[in-house]
């Protein structure tokens, strides 16, 4: 349960934390009305748990809802749907500390600086579909010496977590367009 409710707060503070930060600073738009006005496509995404399929929605709601450059939207949403997975890398590095905690695994702080680092690049070549992090998870529990078989611990709340962080995936993918669109 504390780790279902670990990787939901680290989900949690980026989409009601930063994002805002950024939609404020950056895209100068109202978080409210932003979030609002996507709110049909980030339905979407936690109902498939998949960026990939979620994409053609993002790029309509970008385009009439969102009011982005087509130019714009269509390259970052492309490009974000598989290479900015943030809430993907959030989730793999939790999940690499909570299976090193099971096994008794005590990690250094290079090793954590090491699985931060290795999550993140993870987080990029992530395919945009349901658990598709599952595999890459896997190399980086090999890389710091966890038994890879402790995954089997997390599948049965995966699925969940899967339609949680593709929700934030697909979220950030729009709060970057926007601000892409107001730096242009």
């Amino acid at each position: 349960i504390l780790y279902v409710a670990v990787v939901l707060l680290g989900l949690l503070i980026q989409q009601t934390v930063v994002y805002p930060i950024i939609l404020k600073t950056v895209a100068k738009r109202n978080p409210w009305q932003f979030f609002r006005d996507c709110r049909e496509v980030l339905m979407y995404a936690f109902s498939t748990a998949s960026s990939n399929a979620t994409l053609p929605r993002s790029l309509e709601v970008a385009e009439t809802k969102l009011k982005l450059p087509p130019e714009v939207s269509r390259f970052v949403l492309t490009v974000g749907s598989t290479a900015n997975q943030n809430g993907t890398a959030l989730f793999e590095g939790i999940t690499v500390l909570f299976l090193a905690q099971v096994y008794g695994i005590d990690l250094s702080f290079g090793a954590q600086v090491q699985v931060v680092f290795m999550s993140i690049l993870a987080g990029i070549g992530t395919a945009g579909v349901p658990g598709g992090s599952l595999p890459l998870i896997m190399l980086l529990l090999q890389s710091v010496g966890i038994p890879p078989e402790g995954l089997g611990l997390i599948l049965g709340v995966d699925r969940f977590l899967d339609m949680c962080r593709t929700t934030l995936n697909v979220s950030g993918d729009l709060v970057i367009a926007a601000a892409v669109s107001k730096k242009r």
